[in-house]
């Protein structure tokens, strides 16, 4: 995380909106991330579209706000932005669908493990990724990262797929 906090800080880039950035464009790079149940019938989504948790500043309420993975990294950093800026409701039902990642961020506290809330549907495929905070450790900066799969679709060998890919991700910066 050092690499992208620097690159972040440099360029005024959000570090959450560009992870969540990276590690959409990370599952994108996976091709058994890219199925999911749709009335009964295992489809293939073209992309993902980014549903992370926005706490509003000075407050203790939270939104959840979903935009679209498009285009480089400071346009979704933008767009990210904006909609969360904008958005004024806890959640717009009308962005919800199949096609998501769920993100969230608990910045006070170091993640090893988390767990999300949901219902046991055996057909839910959104990926669910969380972190914490940043821990120094030898003059670097590292975040755990939680991610939560449907084991029918998604086995360890794609997460390892996925974690090579946002690796890459990073060092093209």
């Amino acid at each position: 995380m050092t690499r992208l906090r620097a690159y972040t800080k440099a360029r005024g880039l959000s570090f959450y909106h560009s992870l969540i950035w990276l590690c959409t464009r990370a599952l994108e790079r996976v091709d058994a991330f890219s199925y999911a149940v749709s009335e009964d019938r295992v489809v293939r989504l073209e992309s993902r579209r980014s549903s992370f948790t926005h706490l509003k500043a000075g407050s203790e309420t939270f939104r959840i706000v979903t935009v679209p993975c498009e285009g480089s990294l400071e346009d979704f950093c933008a767009a990210a932005r904006e909609k969360c800026e904008r958005q004024e409701r806890f959640i717009d039902y009308a962005g919800e669908g199949i096609d998501m990642i769920f993100f969230s961020c608990l910045p006070w506290v170091d993640v090893t493990a988390l767990t999300n809330e949901r219902d046991l549907d055996v057909d839910d495929a959104i990926p669910r990724i969380a972190w914490g905070k940043f821990v120094e450790e030898n003059g670097r900066k590292t975040l755990g990262l939680s991610i939560e799969v449907n084991h029918r679709f998604i086995d360890g060998l794609h997460i390892g797929q996925f974690a090579r890919a946002l690796e890459t991700l990073f060092a093209e910066l």
